[in-house]
């Protein structure tokens, strides 16, 4: 019986740590590449340049020109 219980715990704690780690976004861009995005883009209206998080946590940019639609999941 703590076996099953250990097991039940250790597959909803992985069921719970890969929901969290789903991309929340995903960025539609004009020549219909869809772009996971971890968190909101923000946008720099200076720059015209949208920046987001990838799928590994790294900052990435992209012109607003470029994005069709931001779309949440």
């Amino acid at each position: 019986m703590k076996n099953g219980l250990k097991l039940a715990i250790i597959t909803v704690s992985m069921a719970f740590l890969a929901a969290c780690s789903a991309p929340e976004y995903v960025i539609s861009t004009n020549d219909g590449t869809m772009i996971p995005a971890n968190g909101k883009p923000k946008l720099d209206e200076k720059t015209g340049m949208y920046t987001y998080k990838d799928a590994e946590g790294r900052a990435v940019t992209i012109k607003k020109e470029d994005v069709k639609q931001i779309m949440e999941r």
